[in-house]
């Protein structure tokens, strides 16, 4: 995997059924960027779009309402930041895209990616989500943001506290959708979502497309683009499958050991059922000299966001979760 997170190899199997009006831009250049947009395009590291971008972006830009059917691996986040990035006004100090996600840590990952798109931009991004201090959250907006990137909860929060101005919101992107729905944020959405201007565009992203993310299209976008994945290429390409039979839960820990004395594994995710099979696990690890890192979703957030860090950057062998933590579907 490389240029800027994507695979691929898995988009060169990739199928899609989009709306008639879809035309594939082969360029970045074919899509009439701002200038300084696509310098910060390309010293992030993409050399041409993906294909869900190829597809996407033009849409977006023109203001039509967007469903994109998009896992990890196909430039889904830049899909969505580079067409924010295009129809936001920099000159104007207020926040104009608003992007809700069903974790912190997407949230975080969603600034940290439109500000690097838009570094040439002077563009500013806020990540208002829950778990840090909400004083700093006012300070951030009270000072203006053209984006901001935020769990619903907190965001609805800073609404209502009339912190957030929406006023000028041109966009609201729904990331990760499925997800947000999963995690029984469907009455936070809407009760953000009306307090938004009438002509806000609305993009919705979602690995799956369930019957309640498309009736929750319905309520909030008008005849909008289609770019589907068929159904036969949702499986994620590369991954082998395996399942042991562990007859007694005393012997799961050997298996464990002889899995890795058998593997070659650099680093693992591990889940397990509660947190306190979590803390025992860890225990038992580290007794037998694996680097461990453990998480869960009570943990402060500048934490979560340490211990990830470090996860990422090589510093344990082994992340160890609850397996409904909030955090499972990030890792």
């Amino acid at each position: 995997m490389a240029e800027g997170g994507i695979d691929r190899k898995m988009e060169e199997r990739m199928e899609f059924s989009t709306s008639k009006e879809v035309r594939v831009a082969p360029t970045f250049e074919a899509m009439h960027l701002k200038e300084n947009l696509l310098r910060g395009i390309y010293a992030y590291g993409y050399e041409s779009p993906s294909a869900v971008q190829s597809r996407a972006i033009v849409q977006i830009c023109k203001g039509r309402d967007t469903i994109a059917q998009a896992q990890s691996g196909t430039g889904k986040t830049a899909t969505f930041s580079i067409s924010i990035l295009q129809v936001i006004d920099t000159a104007v100090r207020e926040t104009q895209a608003l992007v809700l996600s069903p974790t912190r840590e997407l949230a975080t990952q969603i600034q940290s990616v439109v500000m690097a798109l838009g570094d040439y931009m002077n563009v500013q991004c806020h990540a208002c989500i829950g778990g840090t201090n909400v004083g700093e959250d006012i300070r951030k907006l009270d000072h203006g943001q053209h984006v901001v990137s935020g769990t619903p909860g907190r965001v609805a929060d800073m609404i209502r506290r009339r912190n957030l101005r929406t006023r000028n919101i041109k966009m609201l992107v729904l990331d990760e959708a499925d997800e947000l729905l999963n995690r029984g944020f469907r009455e936070q959405i809407y009760d953000v979502y009306r307090y938004l201007p009438p002509a806000t565009q609305v993009v919705v992203v979602s690995a799956t497309l369930p019957y309640d993310v498309l009736d929750m299209t319905t309520k909030f976008m008008t005849d909008p683009v289609r770019i589907l994945v068929k159904r036969d290429e949702l499986t994620l390409e590369g991954l082998k499958q395996y399942f042991i039979a562990v007859e007694k839960e005393e012997w799961k820990f050997d298996t464990l050991c002889d899995l890795y004395d058998t593997l070659t594994i650099t680093q693992a995710v591990i889940f397990c059922n509660t947190r306190r099979k979590v803390d025992w696990l860890t225990d038992k690890m580290r007794e037998a000299n694996f680097t461990v890192s453990s998480m869960h979703g009570e943990m402060p957030q500048k934490e979560r966001d340490s211990i990830m860090q470090d996860f990422r950057q090589g510093m344990s062998g082994m992340m160890l979760l609850e397996s409904n933590s909030p955090l499972h579907s990030r890792v």
